[in-house]
């Protein structure tokens, strides 16, 4: 007997199956891992600017390198997704994660430093439009939200753990064991996915994923991992000429650059204006990730994908979290104005929230306006994107604060930032809903 789509959709969770969301862990891990690469030289940065002796904007530079990389190969790192898939990418890009590390904790001056980062974009250029292609491919529409946060959301709870713990490492030994450990924590991370991940017609083939499942995943509007493109290039400009794809991108930039302000200089931020050390100050930024981590699972997974599947007004939900949780994330513009350390901590934890709420609501937006089989490559052009203007974030930030002292018109900065992402969203995107495939190369033809 044939399973419907309302058999599919009313079975018990064990009888449908359950391996995507071990996909998901898998994700997570690997976001975790991926981030706590990119935040040990945010807590390493004040020891190291001591060592060799540069300024704020200097580090800003170095702060930067990693995203000089990352950047560049976004547009085409999306496109070679479409084409050889998610499993072997992010093998070769995990390899050159754990190399970066081992590199960086070797390093004796600057340069080897700024190699190591350069590195390190390289190989972590795949990992978002990788996720966004797996969790297309791996979920039905109305549990993106979900499977996004526990990608997200790991990435922000790699700052709560990491932050102090990067943090112990630099003060009971030196900076250097900060890389050492996330070298290690990287190689660790390539065995699982090596071992664990597959694409659902790999699970199916390999009896790992059933019948049910699989049809819940076609059912929900899951990409066709066969879906043909017609070309890197091709594709790639006919995004570009969309307006969807930069309303996206551009709002998407936005979090981006609040993003990397606070993941790059908060620990310094708490340091230089409230005169707390480096461990204390490690402490006190677990706070607003964790925060973070918290109100992104619970707003922007569950409440969402249950409000969506209750409404069934995907574009409607997703518009109203979206705007909602950026106009809460200008709560970091008070932490221009905090006279005290709970006063800052609480209008960033607000901002934090606020940031960390629009990404499952933003970035799932990708795989649901990207026409089948370019999501990789629509993933592609919005990292890109998002990441060259992040690229400002580290070096405005540092040059604001060795001009004027403070870090308060950085986070105004920020906060200009925001308020132009949230117009991008509101007048640029429009509806969520899948951009027409590009048309079909022309084939010759001889008389």
């Amino acid at each position: 007997m044939s399973t419907s789509k309302m058999d599919v959709s009313t079975a018990a969770p064990s009888r449908v199956g359950r391996m995507r969301w071990k996909i998901a862990g898998v994700l997570g891990i690997g976001s975790f891992v991926n981030y706590i690469d990119r935040v040990n030289l945010s807590v390493a940065a004040p020891d190291i600017m001591r060592d060799f002796d540069i300024s704020a904007a200097q580090m800003g530079i170095l702060s930067s390198a990693f995203l000089w990389t990352y950047a560049l190969l976004q547009m085409p790192i999306g496109a070679v997704i479409d084409k050889i898939g998610v499993r072997w990418v992010n093998r070769l890009g995990v390899t050159l994660w754990a190399l970066a590390s081992f590199l960086a904790a070797a390093a004796s001056g600057l340069g080897l430093v700024i190699i190591a980062r350069l590195i390190l974009g390289i190989g972590e250029a795949p990992s978002v439009p990788a996720a966004w292609k797996a969790i297309g491919q791996w979920f039905p529409k109305q549990e993106r939200g979900t499977a996004t946060a526990i990608f997200d959301g790991a990435s922000k709870l790699s700052n709560v753990l990491g932050i102090p713990l990067m943090a112990f490492l630099v003060t009971a030994f030196s900076w250097h064991a900060a890389f050492i450990f996330t070298g290690v924590l990287s190689v660790l991370f390539l065995v699982i996915w090596w071992r664990l991940y597959e694409s659902p017609e790999q699970a199916r083939a390999n009896g790992h994923l059933t019948t049910q499942e699989y049809a819940l995943l076609k059912d929900g509007g899951a990409e066709d991992q066969g879906a043909r493109t017609s070309g890197s290039l091709a594709g790639l400009g006919y995004l570009l000429r969309r307006r969807k794809t930069w309303g996206l991108a551009l709002g998407f930039s936005s979090y981006t650059y609040a993003y990397y302000v606070l993941l790059t200089w908060l620990p310094a931020y708490l340091e230089r204006q409230f005169d707390v050390n480096l461990l204390k100050g490690g402490l006190y930024t677990m706070i607003p990730w964790l925060v973070a981590v918290i109100a992104q699972f619970l707003i922007a997974g569950v409440l969402m994908d249950r409000w969506i599947a209750r409404t069934g007004q995907a574009t409607r939900v997703r518009r109203i979290v979206l705007i909602s949780s950026m106009l809460a994330s200008l709560a970091v513009v008070g932490a221009a104005y905090a006279d005290s350390i709970v006063v800052a901590i609480t209008f960033l934890s607000i901002g934090a929230a606020g940031l960390a709420v629009s990404v499952p609501a933003g970035s799932s937006i990708v795989s649901l306006i990207a026409p089948h089989g370019y999501t990789g490559t629509m993933g592609g052009i919005v990292n890109f994107v998002a990441n060259t203007i992040g690229i400002a974030a580290p070096i405005v930030t540092g040059i604001v604060v060795d001009t004027t002292g403070s870090f308060a018109w950085a986070f105004i900065a920020t906060g200009i930032v925001i308020l132009a992402g949230i117009g991008s969203y509101t007048l640029l995107l429009g509806r969520i809903d899948r951009i027409d495939a590009p048309p079909a190369p022309a084939t010759l033809t001889h008389p």
